[in-house]
């Protein structure tokens, strides 16, 4: 054997008593074996592959029964289509592949079998006939044989025609063909015609109509177009789609709207100081037909002296100086036209003095004073006709300058001050407020300049402290309030994170402030309405349902301060922490996250409205206390106000009023205040029942309302409101889920026992158990066996690759030798031809 096909396995470590397996390879040898084995089995398969020596009726359905004969027609036709689909092979590029239209083979269509007619020919007509085709495409031997006649055939059978007398045939065999075709066009013609008449015969035979009082008795509905029909008909009538322009981009909006805005301003100002539109367009001067256009002046020096003020070019002065020299010119324009009228009264006062044949000579100097006085008069007579145009053109223009003056400016800078924003609001309606602080917003949107989000932030800012002062009046303006929310709103969305700072430092503020007099006093009062419409502006603002959120999270602690530390001791109180209950609802209605600060005080709210002198099973938290001087606030005695009360709302701008009102008033709002509560019971009923200690909670409301509460004093829609959130809360079904330990299995406890393991070999894998190993053994086999058919698949197509491109080879060599032979036959005989020629030049 030879040294080099030895291919030597080492191993890393040699280790005593193993047997080791293939210590050494042949890798020509087992390469050898394996071609061998290839040759004997594989080769022997693709040979004949298309071979067989047994007959098998393969045909579809030939021994079932259960076919019909169609269907075993319709199956095998399937099938053969299927197996005439697919190359036989895929890697023969140059397989012909049979291409079809309308189930003809475009190689057959392609032969031209079929010779196109003409339009004037029929069906039948452009079959050539064999004389025909003889005489055109024979070469013109046909032409020069005579055919003969049946009768002289046995007499005169070698005796040719001459071209003359076959071209006379041929003539008048295609004419007589032609005659034929006619003919049988005009019968065909015939017969439609005929059919057409007899047709429209029968039909009026068929659809005879009735005539029309028999249709007005009868009065037969017409079907209905279809839906679809319908749709179908609008579609065909509907418009194409046309491309729309671009969507703009905000800065391109925010610079439309202050473009639009300026030119407004422009216009209103224009307005206001009484100048004329028209005035201002330059009028085409009259041209004559004439006119040459040579009035031009070229001498015109439009040049501009050069000068510096504090480094800048003055270009004012010189517009000064140039409307000063214009105002100049016109003076003395009107000075020469002046001078030129007295001229012509002259000259005509002249030529008067010429045509009077008075001889006296103190005649001319009359005439000159005449001629003075007339000038002069005409003078003051123009003058006159000035001012009286002028004073015209004022008062017409008195009335557009005044509504001008009245209407807002469309341009607005942003105030740089709270002062100078309350200025530019002050005494100005609610509508022309929104306007004023929409056009703000358009004129100075941050995309138009570098520093307009600052002012707009400070905007924000002065229209937030504008809203508190509104509220601090003596006859709060809630209105107001209510309509510069929107514009609020707009500004905390441009700028959420200066809306967000601006309210904390107020919030911030308001729990300093409680927090200072709570110290200093040991007690604290509601805030003013400033503070309560601060709180609801935060809800419309920013999300509440949030689990924390900057701004409401701080907002919610101090409502909940206010409802604990604040005494109750007046009635503006209680309205005001029913406000804040009401809040505490509007925040919490998405999140439903309890709130026990409202519970209390609606508690409270209904311990208040009790009698002195009622027992009481239930306890009362601060702020609210059990024995004390404002025990009584909501309690009504009175049985006609009573009687006179109804439901109304409770104003929140009615704080301010308390003080001016009637004692049946004060008892009315005392009444809405305790419906008011009965409400507030019902929705938090409604929102905490999913909480599982529920009944536990409003226990002591329930109490209250069942056991205290003098409901047959109250009036009946009282009765009704109380009998509502008393219901509510007896409706609820207790659902208590009981404890029940986790179905789990249990974890046993820590043991310190050693855990055995046996040791391996190394380099072998461990396994727990017997089980175990023999697993992973299969695994790992499996995964050998894989390896090794995937290799083997891999050797056996590299081996059929050669097999075909060895087949394809010798195809190709036998084909070359084939070409060759023919070639140099070729070449033998056009060598041989013209070696005779040359003997036959020669000779």
């Amino acid at each position: 054997s030879n040294p080099f096909e030895v291919k030597v396995n080492r191993q890393k470590f040699d280790i005593l008593g193993r047997k080791t397996k293939n210590d050494v390879g042949l890798p020509g040898v087992s390469r050898s074996k394996a071609i061998k084995k290839r040759n004997q089995t594989l080769l022997k398969e693709y040979k004949e592959r298309e071979k067989t020596n047994v007959f098998k009726d393969k045909r579809f359905g030939e021994y079932n029964t259960k076919i019909t004969p169609e269907e075993k027609m319709i199956r095998r036709f399937a099938l053969e289509r299927q197996q005439n689909y697919g190359k036989k092979n895929i890697y023969n590029l140059n397989e012909d592949e049979e291409l079809t239209h309308y189930g003809q083979s475009l190689a057959e269509i392609e032969k031209l079998n079929d010779i196109v007619d003409s339009d004037s020919d029929t069906e039948e007509g452009g079959t050539l006939s064999a004389e025909l085709t003889a005489a055109h495409f024979g070469g013109g031997g046909g032409l020069l044989r005579k055919k003969v006649s049946s009768e002289q055939q046995d007499e005169e059978e070698e005796k040719p025609k001459s071209r003359k007398e076959l071209i006379e045939e041929m003539i008048a065999k295609s004419k007589q063909e032609k005659q034929e075709r006619q003919t049988r066009r005009e019968s065909a013609l015939e017969l439609t015609e005929k059919l057409d008449k007899d047709w429209k015969e029968i039909q009026t035979l068929i659809a005879r109509k009735s005539p029309k009082a028999e249709r007005k008795d009868k009065e037969v509905e017409k079907p209905k177009p279809d839906e679809y029909d319908m749709i179908v008909r609008e579609l065909g009538f509907e418009m194409k789609a046309k491309p729309s322009e671009r969507l703009k981009t905000e800065e391109e909006l925010a610079k439309e709207e202050q473009a639009r805005l300026q030119k407004l301003e422009a216009d209103r100002l224009r307005r206001m100081r009484g100048i004329d539109e028209q005035a201002n367009k330059k009028r085409p001067s009259h041209m004559s037909a004439d006119d040459l256009a040579d009035g031009f002046i070229l001498d015109k020096d439009d040049r501009h002296l050069l000068s510096y003020k504090d480094g800048k070019i003055n270009i004012e002065n010189e517009e000064e100086k140039e409307k000063e020299e214009g105002e100049e010119e016109e003076e003395e324009e009107g000075e020469e036209e002046d001078n030129d009228n007295e001229q012509e009264c002259q000259e005509e006062s002249a030529s008067e003095d010429e045509e009077d044949d008075a001889a006296d000579s103190h005649s001319d100097l009359e005439s000159d004073l005449e001629s003075e006085e007339e000038a002069a008069g005409n003078k003051e007579e123009k003058k006159r006709k000035a001012n009286q145009n002028e004073s015209q053109n004022v008062e017409k223009l008195d009335p557009k300058s005044e509504a001008a003056k009245s209407e807002l400016p469309y341009t607005f800078a942003v105030p740089e001050s709270y002062e100078t924003f309350k200025s530019l609001l002050a005494g100005r309606t609610v509508e022309q407020q929104l306007i004023i602080l929409e056009r703000i917003q358009k004129c100075n949107h941050p995309s138009l300049a570098v520093g307009n989000k600052a002012k707009l932030e400070k905007l924000f800012g002065f229209l937030l402290e504008y809203i508190g002062e509104l509220a601090t009046l003596d006859l709060p303006e809630l209105r107001t309030i209510d309509k510069l929310v929107l514009p609020l709103y707009n500004l905390c969305q441009m700028f959420p994170e200066a809306a967000s700072d601006s309210i904390k430092f107020i919030l911030r503020d308001a729990a300093h402030d409680l927090e200072e007099v709570i110290e200093v006093k040991g007690r604290a009062t509601f805030p003013g309405l400033d503070t309560l419409i601060y709180l609801k502006i935060i809800s419309l603002l920013f999300p509440t349902s949030d689990f924390w959120h900057p701004v409401v999270t701080p907002a919610f602690m101090y409502m909940s301060q206010l409802l604990t530390k604040c005494r109750i001791t007046t009635l503006q109180d209680v309205i005001k922490g029913l406000f804040i209950c009401c809040l505490f609802l509007e925040y919490v209605s998405l999140s439903r996250r309890f709130v026990p600060e409202l519970i209390n005080f609606l508690l409270g709210v209904l311990h208040i409205s009790l009698p002195k002198n009622q027992a009481q099973g239930y306890t009362v938290v601060h702020p609210f206390t059990p024995v004390g001087k404002n025990l009584e606030l909501l309690f009504v005695s009175d049985k006609e106000d009573l009687k006179s009360w109804e439901k109304q709302n409770v104003p929140l701008s009615i704080v301010t009023r308390l003080k001016e009102t009637s004692q049946t008033e004060i008892n009315h709002i005392r009444l809405s205040c305790l419906a008011l509560c009965f409400d507030l019971i019902k929705k938090c009923s409604a929102l905490y029942e999913s909480l599982p200690s529920f009944h536990e909670i409003m226990h002591p409301v329930r109490i209250l309302l069942t056991r205290h509460v003098p409901v047959n004093e109250y009036p009946e829609k009282m009765q009704e409101w109380y009998h509502s959130a008393l219901k509510e809360l007896e409706n609820k079904v207790k659902h208590y889920t009981p404890l029940i330990c986790e179905k789990k299995k249990p974890v046993p406890l820590k043991q310190y026992t050693p855990k055995i393991v046996k040791v391996l070999e190394f380099g072998r894998k461990q396994a727990g158990s017997k089980k175990e190993q023999e697993r992973k053994q299969l695994i790992q086999r499996h995964k050998r066996e894989l390896k090794g058919a995937i290799r083997e698949i891999r050797k056996d197509n590299q081996f059929l690759a050669r097999m075909q491109l060895s087949e394809i080879m010798e195809r190709d060599s036998a084909r070359k030798r084939k070409v060759k032979e023919l070639l140099g036959s070729l070449a033998t005989q056009e060598g041989e031809w013209k070696a005779m020629k040359r003997k036959k030049w020669k000779s």
